[in-house]
């Protein structure tokens, strides 16, 4: 076992190689645009980490991205680069959205770790089934079904069950995918008491109104949060790709709005926090597990070139450089 002193003496080595390891330095020039001091980075409009990649991506891998809204932003910069992104797919063509020029592949969000452990149990796992009964009958024939988004078109029970049963069959293909890039992004949740299951996204008032007391909103916590993203583990390492990478990540969105007593913004900082921390606790416990900073980037970047005017949505220039940040490190 390392004496204490050794222990010291590697984390000066460590120090020494680490290129991004000071913050400031009294002889060093703010000004200096190639610096790479920390107070240097972060002078300039987007912050570019010092990033060391576990893994390359090779050419024919594919991918899959799933969680909060940040992850449809992934996608759509991957697919631009001519990958292969299974999540993203053609079978979704057939579904009607409010707005398909706004919401595009919105409808496939996941919000919290319950949302992507459910989907991908439902999918992968042949002894865990979709629970039907989670979908709420309308007075108005219509339907309510918890864990999509609804930026869909409202729908009877024929056409929810249809769009569940594409959902499922396109998460399944995880499982062809060597690299899963998973995007974390909040810790409110609401729970059908029901069928014994956090949803997807705040229940809308007709169902609150049509099952009272159904739906419980509840805070969870690392360990919810971790156990979720262990169980997500072990589904990916049982069925999965047997070289599964998985690149976890943080949505720098935040909360539209909260329900807890806290202002929004004190209970988002507490809901990104809790979910950084569980991602370095996560990654740190399996070799195939990575971080990928791209809340850091987004949040150390200049305001006006990380954001648009809502100060929720990130701007494009910045996604791109995030995945360009993201390539330059990961692809071989």
């Amino acid at each position: 076992m390392p004496t204490s002193s050794a222990k010291a003496n590697d984390a000066c080595r460590t120090a020494q190689r680490n290129p991004g390891a000071r913050w400031h330095r009294n002889d060093a020039s703010a000004d200096d645009v190639r610096g790479g001091l920390a107070f240097q980075r972060l002078r300039q409009p987007f912050f570019r980490p010092f990033l060391s990649a576990e893994f390359k991506i090779q050419s024919g891998d594919q991918l899959f991205a799933i969680g909060s809204c940040f992850a449809r932003g992934i996608e759509r910069a991957l697919l631009a680069r001519k990958m292969k992104v299974l999540s993203a797919a053609p079978e979704f063509d057939s579904f009607q959205t409010v707005n398909r020029e706004v919401t595009g592949l919105g409808f496939t969000n996941k919000y919290n770790t319950y949302s992507i452990r459910n989907e991908l149990e439902w999918a992968l796992n042949p002894s865990v089934i979709f629970p039907e009964e989670s979908i709420v009958d309308l007075p108005n024939g219509l339907c309510y079904d918890p864990h999509p988004n609804p930026t869909l078109l409202p729908a009877d029970r024929a056409e929810a069950l249809r769009r569940r049963s594409v959902l499922t069959m396109v998460n399944a293909r995880v499982a062809a995918c060597r690299v899963v890039i998973i995007t974390l992004g909040l810790v409110e949740v609401w729970r059908d008491l029901d069928v014994g299951l956090c949803i997807n996204t705040t229940p809308p008032a007709e169902a609150l109104a049509r099952c009272p007391g159904r739906y419980q909103f509840e805070v969870s916590n690392f360990s919810e949060n971790l156990a979720n993203l262990e169980e997500t583990h072990s589904l990916l390492r049982r069925f999965g790709h047997p070289d599964t990478q998985i690149v976890v990540t943080v949505s720098p969105v935040p909360l539209l709005a909260t329900f807890t007593e806290q202002d929004v913004v004190l209970a988002n900082t507490y809901s990104k926090s809790l979910l950084r921390t569980v991602a370095q606790e996560w990654a740190a416990a399996h070799s195939n597990v990575h971080y990928f900073p791209s809340y850091e980037i987004v949040l150390n970047s200049a305001r006006n070139a990380a954001w648009l005017e809502d100060l929720r949505h990130v701007r494009g220039e910045l996604v791109n450089n995030i995945m360009d940040t993201f390539l330059g490190s990961y692809m071989a």
